[in-house]
């Protein structure tokens, strides 16, 4: 992977924490050189807001049905204060930081899967490939109802967040409304350490590569190459290859960045801004295509979110890859972490991100050129459309781009992933048409 001059750890649920460039690319590093480089506290609240908090606080002692410590309205107020700015903005006490920082590793005992607060609601963005929550059939739209045979509360969401997760080899039992379903079903889940593999790879047909990231890790860029690089020594240069980012939840920014780099040889690939001058960041391509030039196919659909969307984006707005599939989640927002006394942190969005094109996708996403239908049979790793996107959440920011669908395929692939299937057939319809002049040249 290349180094960059500025590390970004980016989750959908969560960050991008700036730091300078001696700090690892780790997922979850905080940014002690952004907070101190914050401009000094203004004048402050007004003291008639003052007056009014401190007389709530005061009240809550008092008269609240039970007693309540000042250390833990304390820890409210700084919860709500962050969480009502936007749905990636958060106070992370010591606790949530150590789980945040286990999360964005990609090493962790759970289920495996992205959830977001919609609407009073726990939704699935999307379960991660080879995870228990994949394996038992949950899918991107899905809704959790209930935690143990007891119903979510809307109002404690951070508790069946937390409640999710585990020891390795406990047992949960999730109920789940599936999109579209009437009538929720209950799963029995075992949390296991997960230790997600970031890249897969395989050929379709001999010259046709197969490479699905399933969320942007510290080693994605490097695994990919390495696999690239396999697959070219065995069978030869490829003619062609399908990026698959199909409920692709995000991930590292430097990891998408690089990926996007190793099929781009120049032009811009993101850019930030923000009201920090450090937010204002732009990250270009260093010459080196892995496929050197070959074509390129993306498939996204509305779980592609993220760092995802910022791969999907760059090749899309490079004229790199054609994108296939549906439109994406539309998550275009910067978050940094910044810590505070006694362990704990601040998530909190500080910029935007736009595409080479200077394109916002908050809210929006990113559509693809070709938009494919569904199709009755698709594999386990083709989620169903998501049902709720960046938009939905309660809170987002706001934004600051016809095609048809494509008819039916035949044969194995066709009736495993018909998604798929079409994206192979306009990869080699590129690849013919690329042909066809230097065949022409060629006759006598």
């Amino acid at each position: 992977m290349r180094r960059l001059p500025i590390v970004f750890a980016c989750m959908l649920s969560g960050v991008c924490a700036t730091a300078g460039a001696a700090v690892p690319a780790l997922a979850g590093s905080v940014a002690p050189a952004v907070a101190s480089s914050l401009p000094s506290a203004h004048a402050g609240p007004d003291l008639k807001d003052i007056a009014i908090f401190t007389r709530t606080f005061e009240i809550i002692k008092q008269a609240y049905v039970e007693p309540v410590s000042d250390h833990a309205l304390m820890q409210s107020a700084l919860r709500g204060m962050l969480s009502g700015l936007d749905p990636h903005s958060e106070f992370l006490d010591a606790r949530a930081l150590r789980q945040f920082d286990e999360d964005t590793s990609g090493e962790y005992a759970g289920l495996g899967i992205e959830v977001a607060e919609v609407k009073g609601t726990l939704r699935i963005i999307a379960p991660i490939d080879g995870t228990p929550a994949q394996k038992a059939g949950i899918r991107a739209g899905d809704i959790i109802l209930g935690i143990d045979g007891k119903a979510i509360d809307p109002d404690a969401l951070d508790a069946a967040l937390d409640a999710l997760r585990g020891k390795p080899g406990s047992v949960i039992t999730l109920t789940i409304l599936h999109a579209g379903a009437s009538q929720p079903i209950n799963l029995r889940l075992v949390r296991e350490f997960i230790q997600v593999p970031s890249v897969r790879s395989r050929l379709l047909v001999p010259g046709f590569a197969y490479l699905r990231i399933s969320q942007f890790q510290a080693d994605t860029a490097s695994e990919l190459q390495r696999q690239l690089d396999a697959l070219q020594r065995k069978d030869g240069p490829l003619k062609g290859a399908v990026l698959d980012l199909r409920s692709n939840p995000g991930g590292l920014v430097t990891a998408a960045v690089a990926v996007a780099d190793d099929f781009l040889d120049s032009g811009v690939i993101v850019s930030t801004r923000g009201r920090l001058p450090q937010s204002d960041t732009i990250f270009r391509a260093t010459p080196g295509d892995l496929l050197h030039g070959a074509p390129l196919v993306v498939l996204i659909d509305g779980g592609t979110a993220s760092a995802a969307e910022i791969v999907a984006g760059a090749l899309k707005d490079n004229h790199r890859a054609v994108l296939m599939g549906r439109r994406s989640f539309g998550k275009g927002s910067v978050q940094s972490v910044l810590p505070l006394p006694d362990g704990a942190a601040i998530k909190l969005t500080t910029a935007r991100y736009y595409t080479p094109d200077g394109d916002s996708i908050q809210a929006r996403g990113i559509s693809p050129d070709i938009e494919l239908a569904d199709n009755l049979r698709v594999s386990v790793s083709k989620a169903p459309e998501l049902s709720s996107r960046e938009a939905d959440l309660l809170g987002h920011l706001g934004g600051s781009g016809n095609v048809a669908a494509s008819s039916g395929g035949t044969g194995t692939l066709a009736a495993e992933d018909w998604w798929l299937d079409q994206a192979l057939h306009v990869l080699q319809a590129l690849v013919a048409t690329r042909a066809r002049p230097a065949a022409a040249a060629s006759a006598p």
